[in-house]
């Protein structure tokens, strides 16, 4: 598989895409430093301890106050995550813990670190279990555990990597995790690397005790740095920038830890922007709509809710030849592919719900599966698959660590209230009608004025023409109804008297 990494950096954001094949599967951008604190360190203040649900809320200074369970207070041996501090309750569910009133209180100052970007109306999520992510080793100042990653699947590799690990940082000085791109690494590196990791915990620990909370202690690296540092490999092929100076930057570091990827680094001086060279840009708008189509003519439909995020399957124009078994099996796993690839371009995290076509074959189910398990072995993102319902409905999760695509870049529509849909014009004139009487039944006796959307509008002088007539003659009232472009398409305005006097919140009903 063919690796790419595409960074631009010219403007007020930047953007960095993963392609994968010619095809874009990862976009992760920022308009400034301050639009990322995952990973970052805050010294906190408990400011409640709820042992209903075995939380607490830590003025982190942050807008929203964050939020700490239990099981990111007391101490539990971590999993081997390439990460180092996102998605660290894998399988944590069902242990025991300390009561948290019993671990902290009001008003106790604790030093934190961010492992989920504030996601709608939550605040930021924290865990007292500090990591700090190199680029081969990833240090836990508060823990004695020694890890490596399990993407190094080699069993030897990883039983000669934990030892040298053990033997690098001896006793009492903290854990390590290996990441994945440690794998054939030196004890030389390691040690380099695990020094400079120690240091900075040594200059974490002298500013908390400088600071009062809530204050903000250590930031993680910024987007393009840490993307050189946890992406860029011997896997990645390529990666082309369009900023010269950030070129430099990047080669001055790689020629540090790892010069044989020097070479790889390209700097792109195209005259076309260079998400429009390599084709991003409408991969990019097409993320944003519902509907994704396969190449085989069937679709994929994405729709998001509160709960939940459901995916529906169909066949669209392929209806193959023969075996209609056939046929939905191959949609569906060409759809699963594709479902795949659309949660990490999206970055849709928490519940999904995945409608495939219904298959009868348990062999064919098992097929599905597999294809959506070994698709999503490529997300950084840890998931689950669940399996097939008894409704057919195949159920997953995927690692939430920062608001979807479609949370950050969009906003509910103003006209529909975020639901997607807006009343049609006959309801909307339905509605008018019981407001007008209404109006007339609490004795109003002005002359109504009434302004509508421009389709509402042509829908009464196509459909319904008669309408103000039949209304103004069976209430006696004068009404004069006009189109207004800045009216929502299900909005409708009353307006009383000669002083034109907003009277549509009192006589409005369902």
């Amino acid at each position: 598989m063919q690796r790419e990494i595409v960074i631009n950096a010219l403007g007020s954001e930047s953007r960095v895409a993963i392609i994968e094949d010619g095809r874009l599967v990862e976009l992760m951008n920022e308009q400034s430093d301050e639009d990322r604190i995952v990973g970052d360190l805050y010294l906190g203040k408990v400011e409640a301890v709820l042992p209903g649900i075995q939380a607490a809320f830590v003025d982190i200074g942050t807008e929203k106050s964050a939020f700490l369970h239990v099981s990111d207070v007391s101490e539990v041996e971590e999993d081997d995550d390439d990460n180092g501090n996102g998605g660290r309750n894998g399988g944590r569910r069902n242990r025991k813990y300390p009561p948290i009133q019993d671990v902290i209180e009001r008003g106790q100052e604790l030093l934190v670190q961010v492992t989920k970007e504030p996601i709608g109306t939550k605040g930021p999520r924290v865990t007292t279990q500090v990591s700090l992510p190199g680029r081969f080793i990833v240090y836990m100042p508060d823990s004695k555990h020694v890890g490596v990653s399990r993407k190094i699947d080699d069993r030897e590799e990883r039983t000669r990597l934990r030892k040298m690990a053990r033997e690098a940082i001896g006793k009492d000085q903290g854990g390590v995790i290996i990441r994945t791109v440690g794998e054939e690494l030196t004890k030389k590196t390691l040690v380099a690397e695990f020094k400079s990791l120690r240091k900075t915990w040594d200059k974490v620990q002298r500013r908390v005790d400088s600071m009062k909370a809530p204050a903000s202690v250590h930031r993680e690296a910024t987007l393009t740095s840490g993307i050189i540092r946890d992406l860029f490999s011997e896997k990645v092929d390529s990666l082309t920038v369009d900023s010269d100076e950030l070129a430099q930057e990047i080669k001055s570091y790689l020629g540090q830890v790892s010069p044989e990827l020097l070479d790889r680094v390209k700097l792109y001086q195209g005259d076309v922007p260079i998400f429009d060279e390599f084709g991003i840009e409408e991969d990019i708008r097409a993320a944003f709509r519902r509907r994704v189509d396969l190449k085989s003519g069937g679709y994929i439909v994405i729709e998001h809710t509160e709960a939940l995020v459901a995916v529906d399957v169909n066949t669209g124009r392929y209806t193959g030849r023969k075996d209609p078994a056939k046929t939905i099996v191959k949609t569906n796993i060409e759809a699963a592919a594709e479902i795949a690839r659309q949660l990490r371009l999206r970055d849709v995290g928490g519940i999904i719900v995945l409608d495939f076509i219904d298959m009868d074959e348990q062999e064919h189910r098992d097929r599905v599966q597999h294809e959506m398990r070994s698709h999503l072995g490529r997300d950084r993102a840890r998931s689950k698959v669940f399996g097939i319902s008894e409704l057919g409905l195949l159920e997953m999760s995927r690692q939430r660590v920062r608001p979807s695509l479609i949370q950050t870049a969009t906003q509910p529509c103003p006209s529909c209230g975020g639901t997607g849909r807006v009343l049609a014009p006959d309801t909307v004139v339905r509605r008018l009608e019981r407001a007008i009487r209404r109006a007339r039944s609490a004795g109003e006796r002005r002359d109504l004025k009434v302004r509508v959307h421009p389709e509402v509008a042509l829908y009464l002088l196509e459909e319904e023409p008669r309408f103000l007539r039949r209304i103004a003659s069976e209430l006696s009232i004068e009404l004069d109804i006009r189109d207004d472009p800045l009216m929502g398409h299900d909005e409708y305005k009353l307006l009383a008297g000669p002083a034109d006097t907003d009277v549509t919140g009192k006589y409005a009903v369902a």
